[in-house]
């Protein structure tokens, strides 16, 4: 293979890793890859195989699982998933030891008011905004959410709720619980907005008037957001909702917070319920990780110092 003077532009764009991860899976070897880069080949395989890991734990991969990201063959049959979420992801900076940062309550808050004064969907943006810190949910599981997983028939909201197998990015249903009074605030307004528009309307007096199979979240015509299909070779079967993806970068630029992304927001959760008393694997539940290590990578649980520990005893 001959040296890929793209390689080194890419790289300078968007990060080593990155472009390494796009160049192997277009085809290029990692010893190609590596000459270009000037490192070894075990560099560059350990390099793509963790970011290609970071990207089905943060952004989700259609039709890749976790352990799949460790085999290249894998690799370059979901060549195009993989570049529909490299769009919707960011490499931390390279001072900064995690990929993205955790955001106070109050800079959440902030970011909620600046996207009130600014949105023309009030309702139905601040909800999707809130359900990015509330639940740990990824854009394309968003956009499959139906109203039958957040209401109950008598209208009252599944406080424990269940991500279906089919909704979930991995294909394996996880507990949802909806538990924000703002979330619940934003999304009554948002239902009360679709009965009077007509939009995913269903019997009167059950799911408040709305079609239970209908999406929670549609478009302002009231039609469904599209998420596209590309069918892979062997059968493989990707999805990528980009309607929603790019609703979510302008109430990213709205709320005005640093380093706010979906990236950052699942490390906001993730530093709440550690601080509640989560542990590793009740966060991978929620997150739908399977590995403790790889909530650690995502965000190490704190660790009191030793004289905080041993203070007073007894």
């Amino acid at each position: 293979m001959q040296d890929n003077p793209e390689l080194g532009k890419n790289a300078e764009n968007e990060g080593p890793s990155i472009a390494m991860l796009r160049a192997v899976i277009d085809g290029n070897t990692y010893e190609a890859v590596a000459l270009q880069f000037g490192v070894s080949r075990t560099a560059v395989e350990r390099r793509i195989k963790a970011l290609a890991v970071q990207l089905t734990q943060l952004v989700g991969v259609e039709g890749l699982k976790e352990e799949g990201a460790a085999f290249v063959r894998r690799l370059r049959l979901h060549r195009q998933a993989i570049l529909a979420a490299l769009e919707n992801f960011s490499l931390p900076n390279p001072a900064c030891p995690r990929p993205a940062r955790v955001l106070s309550a109050q800079e959440v808050a902030q970011g909620a008011l600046r996207i009130r004064g600014r949105t023309s969907r009030t309702s139905h943006d601040l909800a999707l905004y809130y359900l990015l810190f509330t639940t740990g949910l990824r854009p394309l599981e968003i956009a499959r959410l139906q109203v039958r997983d957040y209401l109950w028939a008598d209208g009252t909201v599944r406080r424990a709720s269940e991500l279906r197998a089919e909704a979930a990015i991995n294909g394996k249903s996880r507990p949802l619980y909806f538990s924000s009074s703002r979330l619940d605030e934003a999304l009554a307004a948002y239902f009360e907005e679709r009965r009077e528009s007509g939009h995913g309307r269903g019997m009167p007096g059950v799911y408040r008037g709305l079609d239970p199979e209908s999406r929670v979240f549609l478009l302002a015509n009231g039609e469904p957001y599209k998420i596209l299909s590309n069918n892979g070779e062997a059968g493989q079967d990707r999805h990528v909702c980009r309607a929603l993806l790019e609703i979510y970068r302008k109430l990213f630029r709205y709320a005005e917070l640093k380093g706010l992304s979906a990236q950052s927001a699942r490390l906001t959760l993730i530093s709440r319920m550690y601080e509640r008393g989560a542990d590793e694997d009740q966060i991978g539940i929620i997150l739908g990780i399977g590995e403790r290590s790889a909530v650690r990578e995502l965000l190490p649980r704190p660790r009191p110092a030793l004289v905080e520990i041993l203070n007073e005893l007894v």
